[in-house]
C-alpha cells in the first residue's frame, strides 16, 4: 500500500495545555461514512496528502486486513490532528453492533460525540438507542448529515428525521451550516453564525430568518445574550461561539453540519470542533480536575497487540502530566503492579509518532505495559486513584474451538490470555463439563475477528467445533443392578460380585452412596472400593449419550468376594458394571440445562420475540413495562436453544433488544430430542 502521509504528519501535534485539546468520538451505524469523514478531516488538516477510500483499503483508520476485506471498522482508531493550534484527538469508532465495546471505550475517552447519519438511509434503532444512552450520560453531541452528494433525501428532511428519532425539543437541534449547491451537486456550505462561505460559490441557501432562529436558540440560556438579542443588537461572532459552546456542553443544543463523501463539510466541522466543542477542563463525568500540575491519574482505554511492536496501550490522561521513564502504579481489579513508562507516542491510525509528554486531557499510546487491561488506572505509586470502568456488553454467543495442530495447542493458552486482555468483549471459558474451550463473543462478526486475531496477531490457528451444552443423565424409575467380574489368567485372578439398588432422588441431589450389606457378603475393606467405582461410573454416565449421572441413590445390598482374587480394582470395576446393568432395567432420562432469560425490547417487537421464544421451547413467565414503549419479559429456555439466540434476536429486533441469561437448573429433555441426542452420540 502506498504511503499517502504528508511530510508534516511525521511530526505529531503537541498540546502544552488542556485548553488546546479536543477529544471527539465519531459514532453511528455501519455505512454512514464515519471512516471516510475521518479521512476528509485528516486531509483538510494536512495530516495526509490525499484522503483514502474505504473501497480501496487506503484509509488511515481501517488498517487491519480484516477491516479492508469487509470494508468496515472493527476497532476504535485515534487520529491525532491539528487545526489552528488546537490538537484534535479524533476517535473513529466501529458501527457494527458486535463491536459495541469499542464504541463505549471511545465515548468514555472523548469529551463530545459526533453522530454521523446518512442521507441515504433511515436512522437505525441502534443509533437511536445510543443517542439515548449518551443523553443519560450528558455527553455533548453534534450531528453530521453525510453523503449529501448521493442523497435520497434533503438536508432538511434528514434533520427532521433526527428531530423525531432522537426525541429532541423544538430548539434543541439546529443547523450550524447549510449546504450550497451547484444544480444538484453540493459544492460547499455557508456558516449561519459567521455568514462565511466554504467551498465553491453558489446561491445563498437560507434566509435571514433561519439565522435569527439559530441565534435565538444560542442566546436562550444566557440572560445577557438574550437581552442583547431582544434589543436588536448585532451579536458578535465571539459571543455567539461562546454561547454555542455553553449550550452544546449542557446538551441544550445539538449543532448540525452537512457533509459529502468527497470532503464538503470537513473544514466546517473542524471549525465547529475547535470553536464550539468543550476542552477537557469542562469534563465533569467522575474524573479528577484536569490539572497538568496535579498528581498523575490516567486510564487505559484499550490494549492492542502487534506481532512486531508488542502490546500498545491507549491511555487517557485525566490529571497530571505523563512522561517517559517515570515509574507508576497500574491498578485494575485485583491486580496491582509497578510499571516503568518506556516511551510515549501519539496515535495516527497504525502509526505511532513519538512525543515527549502528555498533559492532562490528552490521549497517548504507551508501549510494553505487560499487564495492562482496558479500564486499568495509572497513578503515582503512593497515591491510589480510582476511575469507573465504562459498561461493556456481555458476550453471549458461544464459539467452541480446538487447536488446529499440536504446535497450535502448545501456544493456545498464552494466546487466549493475551486476547482476553486486549478485548473486553470476549470471555474465554474452559468448560470442565464438556471439555471444550469456548470463546464467548458479542456476535458473528466479533467471533470472526477473534479467530482472525488469534491467527494473525498471536500465530495460533484454531478450528471452530460444534458447541456442546452440559447434559446429564438420571434414572426415571428404581432398578436393581448386578455386576460380576471373574477373570483368571495366571497368577492372581480378579473376582468381585456387586449387587446394587438404584432409585431416583430430587433434582439437585447429586449421587448418594449407601450400603445395606449383611453377613459380610462384601468384606468391609472393599465397601469404599464399591463406592469409588460407583462415583467413577456415574461421572462417565450409564447411557450411550455418555453424560454424567446425577440425582440418584445407589445402595450396595449384596455381593461376593474371593479370599485370594478379590481386590480394590476388582470391586471398583464390578460396581461400575452393576450401575450399568441397573440402567438397562430402568428408563434413563437425559437432562438438559435450562437458563433464566431476560429480554428488554421495544413493544413493537414484543410479539415477534414471544413467538420466537415459543419456537425455542421457552416458557414465558411474564412481561412487564419498565418504561413507556418498552417491554421486559422473563422466560425459561433450554440452553441448547440459545446458542445462536443473540444473533437471531438482533435480527428480529433490529438490534434494539437487551438480552441476559443465567443457568437455572437441569430438567428432562423431551423424549424425541433425547433419542436424537443419544443416537448422535452413539454414532
Amino acid at each position: 500500500m502506498p504511503d499517502r502521509t504528508a511530510a508534516r504528519s511525521r511530526q505529531a501535534p503537541v498540546a502544552d495545555s488542556p485548553d488546546r485539546i479536543r477529544n471527539v468520538a465519531l459514532v453511528g451505524c455501519t455505512g454512514t461514512g464515519k471512516t471516510t469523514l475521518a479521512e476528509s478531516l485528516a486531509a483538510a488538516t494536512g495530516a495526509v496528502g490525499r484522503a483514502g477510500r474505504v473501497a480501496e483499503g487506503t484509509t488511515v483508520s481501517d488498517y487491519e486486513e480484516i477491516e479492508q476485506r469487509h470494508q468496515r471498522s472493527v476497532q476504535l482508531t485515534v487520529l491525532a490532528l491539528e487545526w489552528k493550534g488546537i490538537k484534535i484527538n479524533l476517535i473513529d469508532t466501529p458501527g457494527h453492533p458486535d463491536f459495541d465495546a469499542e464504541v463505549r471505550a471511545g465515548l468514555h475517552a472523548a469529551d463530545a460525540a459526533i453522530f454521523v447519519v446518512s442521507s441515504t438511509d433511515p436512522i437505525s434503532a441502534a443509533t437511536r438507542a445510543l443517542w439515548r444512552e449518551c443523553d443519560e450520560e450528558k455527553i455533548p453531541r453534534a450531528i453530521v448529515v453525510n453523503k449529501l452528494d448521493i442523497a435520497r433525501r434533503s438536508y432538511d428532511d434528514v434533520l427532521s428525521e433526527c428531530h423525531d428519532a432522537f426525541g429532541l425539543g423544538p430548539d434543541t437541534l439546529r443547523a450550524l451550516f447549510y449546504p450550497v449547491y451547484d444544480g444538484d451537486r453540493p459544492v460547499g456550505s455557508m456558516g449561519l453564525l459567521t455568514g462565511r462561505r466554504y467551498g465553491e460559490p453558489g446561491p445563498s441557501p437560507v434566509s435571514e430568518d433561519v439565522r435569527e432562529a439559530l441565534v435565538e436558540a444560542i442566546s436562550g440560556q444566557d440572560d445577557t445574550l438574550m437581552e442583547r438579542f431582544i434589543a436588536g443588537e448585532q451579536l458578535d461572532t465571539a459571543s455567539l461561539e461562546e454561547g454555542l459552546t455553553r449550550e452544546f456542553l449542557s446538551c441544550a443544543l445539538h449543532p448540525a453540519v452537512p457533509a459529502t463523501e468527497y470532503g464538503v463539510g470537513a473544514v466546517e466541522l473542524l471549525e465547529l470542533i475547535t470553536t464550539g466543542f468543550p476542552d477537557p477542563t469542562r469534563r465533569s463525568r467522575g474524573a479528577p480536575a484536569c490539572d497538568p500540575d496535579a498528581d498523575l491519574v490516567a486510564q487505559v482505554v484499550r490494549v492492542a497487540g502487534d506481532s512486531y511492536v508488542g502490546r500498545i496501550s491507549l491511555v487517557r490522561v485525566y490529571a497530571g502530566t505523563l512522561r517517559p521513564d517515570s515509574t507508576l502504579a497500574l491498578t485494575g481489579g485485583d491486580r496491582d503492579s509497578r510499571d516503568r513508562i518506556p516511551s510515549l507516542s501519539s496515535p495516527f491510525g497504525k502509526q505511532q509518532r513519538p512525543v515527549g509528554e502528555a498533559v492532562a486531557g490528552d490521549l497517548v499510546s504507551v508501549g510494553k505495559l505487560a499487564t495492562a487491561q482496558p479500564g486499568d488506572v495509572l497513578h503515582e505509586p503512593d497515591r491510589p486513584a480510582h476511575l469507573d470502568m465504562w459498561p461493556t456488553p456481555t458476550p453471549l454467543l458461544p464459539v467452541a474451538i480446538e487447536a488446529h495442530t499440536r504446535t497450535d495447542d502448545d501456544k493456545l493458552s498464552q494466546a487466549l490470555s493475551r486476547l482476553a486482555a486486549e478485548d473486553p468483549g470476549v470471555r474465554v471459558e474452559h468448560n470442565p463439563d464438556t471439555n471444550q474451550i469456548v470463546l464467548w463473543c458479542t456476535g458473528e462478526a466479533h467471533a470472526e475477528l477473534v479467530l482472525d486475531r488469534l491467527r494473525t496477531r498471536h500465530g495460533v490457528q484454531v478450528d471452530p467445533v460444534e458447541f456442546a451444552v452440559a447434559l446429564r443423565e438420571t434414572f426415571a424409575t428404581p432398578a436393581p443392578g448386578h455386576g460380576r467380574l471373574v477373570k483368571q489368567s495366571g497368577g492372581h485372578g480378579q473376582y468381585a460380585v456387586v449387587d446394587v439398588e438404584v432409585e431416583p432422588l430430587p433434582m439437585g441431589s447429586g449421587v448418594v452412596f449407601a450400603e445395606r450389606v449383611v453377613g459380610g457378603a462384601v468384606p468391609r475393606q472393599f465397601i469404599p472400593s464399591v463406592e469409588k467405582g460407583v462415583y467413577a461410573q456415574a461421572e462417565k454416565g450409564v447411557a450411550s449419550a455418555g453424560c454424567p449421572l446425577v440425582d440418584v441413590q445407589v445402595t450396595l445390598v449384596d455381593g461376593k468376594a474371593h479370599s485370594v482374587d478379590s481386590s480394590d480394582a476388582a470391586f471398583q470395576t464390578a460396581a461400575g458394571l452393576a450401575l450399568r446393568d441397573a440402567a438397562a432395567h430402568s428408563t434413563v432420562r437425559i437432562l438438559e440445562p435450562v437458563a433464566a432469560v431476560r429480554v428488554i425490547v421495544p413493544e413493537e417487537f414484543l410479539g415477534a420475540v414471544l413467538g420466537d421464544l415459543s419456537a425455542r421451547r421457552g416458557r414465558v413467565l411474564g412481561t412487564e413495562s419498565p418504561e413507556p414503549g418498552t417491554a421486559l419479559l422473563r422466560a425459561e429456555v433450554p440452553e441448547i436453544e440459545l446458542s445462536r439466540y443473540p444473533v437471531e434476536l438482533r435480527a428480529i429486533t433490529q438490534g434494539t433488544a437487551e438480552f441476559a441469561r443465567m443457568y437455572l437448573r437441569h430438567e428432562p429433555m423431551p423424549d424425541n430430542l433425547a433419542a436424537r441426542m443419544t443416537s448422535s452420540s452413539a454414532s
